[in-house]
């Protein structure tokens, strides 16, 4: 059974983390994950700039930011569970962003979950053909669950 640990560090409710969750179990599926298990962290700016500044060596906020724990399938702790890492989403950017692009916060949180998701299975978007293949699974699993622009 496929699980998303969902933390929130910011002083509000975020009510859309019970569509971003659904979300992510459908990417999952899509992926044909079994017995998978990552967590999402919601922070402010203040706690993206720092963990950016520390592990990034970028003196500044960002909106989402992946800490993969594997670059093989490993397992840990004796269990049968994949474990992928932690995607931490400043909950701040995802609101200026939505402004910004002009679609709603659930859209953007939506979008940052899932491109960290896909970062956590190993894509990346350094090179354009990696773009190409990260950025149309991130729109067809949005698409498709109806999170569109």
């Amino acid at each position: 059974m496929n699980k998303i640990i969902i933390n929130n560090l910011v002083d509000e409710e975020i009510k859309e983390v019970e569509i971003v969750q659904k979300i992510l179990l459908y990417a999952m599926e899509k992926e044909k994950l079994e017995d998978t298990i990552f967590d999402i962290i919601l922070v402010d700016n203040n706690y993206i700039h720092e963990l950016n500044k520390t592990y990034r060596g970028i003196d500044k906020e960002t909106d989402v930011i992946t800490f993969a724990l594997e670059d093989d399938d490993i397992v840990m702790n004796g269990s049968d569970e994949r474990i992928l890492g932690d995607i931490y989403i400043s909950v701040d950017k995802a609101k200026s962003q939505s402004i910004e692009y002009e679609h709603s916060f659930l859209r953007e949180i939506s979008f940052l979950a899932v491109h960290g998701f896909y970062h956590l299975l190993g894509y990346d978007h350094i090179t354009k053909e990696e773009e190409e293949i990260m950025f149309r699974k991130q729109e067809e699993v949005l698409e498709e669950y109806g999170i569109s622009r």
